[in-house]
């Protein structure tokens, strides 16, 4: 059994989630009797945590925006710099920062008085980042679903496919993925009975059901390889297999993080393999590498770098 210190913390983590819980919810997840958890709730509001509580059959808790912050040793301007840094954070392309941001976001904004939440909201309308042209994501259906995975909660929402028609889903979240234009939802899908990838931008409100989540196994070895597997399987591919004259090392050092396979040949020569889903940009990747190679196949991709040749010499004249 939890000692009183932990189970605090744990009791503020559960209230720090935009949801109401009732005291029984509360008990079966913390192992305790509703008695200990209204003596929890009254030792976090002597501590300056604006618990609210309704009475009723369907009467619960949750936390609240109180007329000051709760003991973070935070002033006012240091929570408005970390509430827009958050958001900046949770939309950047900073590897293993995006999943961290949200959940810290989440917990900060419930607690935020209304005239801190309106200097925030001020700021992130006022201020536009330059990001990779994809498209727009609401910071609210980001911060539903961060809670939730945080949670192991269930989730419901409507989903518009490609095109233009519209589901219902009931779906237990697993992971945020962010890809640098788009943000995916890995999820288990409890009406199909299997994974599936959704695109976030095409979530319709999104809201989290109390329900408890099972642990499952991704069939990936995590959910950033999943959403990659599952994007290769959407765009066609061609295999690609180009001969350099120069050794493996450098054309290594030349394509960089490019994936493929590359074998060193005899006489300093080397192969490389991949499986291109753009023969025009895999063109363009190979007359700027600046060494000299033999496409072996496909034909495809020979005569893409023929058409540029006969646009270069149209174009000097």
């Amino acid at each position: 059994m939890m000692d009183t210190s932990a189970r605090l913390l744990n009791l503020l983590s559960l209230l720090q989630t935009p949801r109401e819980w009732s005291g029984t919810e509360l008990a079966g997840r913390l192992e305790v009797t509703t008695r200990t958890i209204r003596r929890d709730v009254d030792r976090l509001r002597e501590l300056g945590y604006p618990v609210e509580a309704t009475m009723g059959a369907i009467g619960g808790y949750r936390l609240v925006a109180g007329k000051a912050l709760p003991p973070l040793l935070l002033d006012d301007e240091e929570a408005v710099a970390i509430a827009v840094g958050l958001r900046a954070a949770a939309g950047s392309a900073v590897d293993g920062i995006e999943d961290a941001s949200l959940r810290a976001l989440t917990k900060l904004e419930q607690v935020l008085p209304s005239r801190l939440r309106y200097r925030v909201g001020a700021l992130g309308s006022a201020v536009v980042t330059m990001t990779g042209g994809g498209p727009r994501v609401e910071p609210s259906v980001l911060t539903v679903l961060a809670g939730a995975i945080a949670n192991h909660e269930r989730v419901r929402f409507a989903y518009r496919a490609a095109n233009g028609a519209e589901t219902r889903r009931h779906i237990e979240p697993q992971r945020l993925v962010a890809t640098g234009r788009r943000w995916y939802l890995v999820a288990w899908d409890l009406e199909r009975d299997d994974w599936r990838m959704f695109r976030v931008d095409r979530l319709v409100s999104p809201e989290a059901t109390g329900g408890r989540a099972t642990p499952r196994e991704l069939p990936a070895a995590d959910a950033a390889a999943f959403v990659r597997d599952k994007l290769r399987n959407l765009w066609p591919t061609a295999p690609v297999v180009v001969e350099f004259d120069a050794d493996a090392e450098q054309v290594r050092a030349k394509l960089g993080q490019a994936p493929g396979e590359i074998d060193e040949l005899p006489d300093g020569r080397s192969r490389w393999r991949v499986e291109a889903d753009r023969l025009d940009w895999t063109a363009v990747r190979l007359l700027m590498l600046d060494l000299p190679f033999r496409v072996e196949s496909p034909p495809a991709l020979v005569d893409q770098i023929r058409r540029f040749g006969d646009r270069a010499r149209q174009a000097i004249g």
